[in-house]
């Protein structure tokens, strides 16, 4: 029997965004957008999915971070699962509009699936090629 996660009385931040802002954003031949994701208090990089036009406008418009799946070919809503879930403070783009930025406050044990706080916990150098 798997359980729900846990409630939280955290919300994310919705931004107001205007459809000339949005089209500032430059999508690859895919249609999507890398997105890095970062720890709005400590400034820890949590970790990079991709976001549509659609997956963006979500984030924006709920205060949740949105993201589209490559592999299942579907949108996901960080943390519904796991209950990992991160709170939206602001969202930026670079100067070529072809990459985000979004900062978030992070729920739960962290945003990588294996269980660690960030997806970027292992160095070359540091770490045996084949994980053991």
């Amino acid at each position: 029997m798997t359980s729900d996660p846990p409630a939280t009385t955290r919300q994310g931040t919705t931004i107001a965004v205007t459809g000339p802002e949005l089209d500032l954003v430059r999508y690859d031949a895919s249609g999507l957008v890398p997105a890095i994701v970062q720890d709005a208090g400590d400034g820890a990089v949590l970790m990079l999915g991709y976001m549509n036009h659609e997956a963006l406008a979500r984030t924006l418009n709920t205060g949740r971070s949105w993201f589209w799946s490559r592999s299942r070919q579907e949108y996901w809503c960080k943390g519904e699962t796991s209950g990992d879930r991160q709170w939206v403070r602001e969202v930026r783009y670079d100067c070529d509009g072809d990459a985000l930025l979004v900062l978030v406050d992070q729920d739960g044990n962290g945003a990588c699936h294996t269980g660690n706080r960030s997806c970027f916990y292992r160095s070359f150098g540091t770490t045996p090629a084949d994980g053991g």
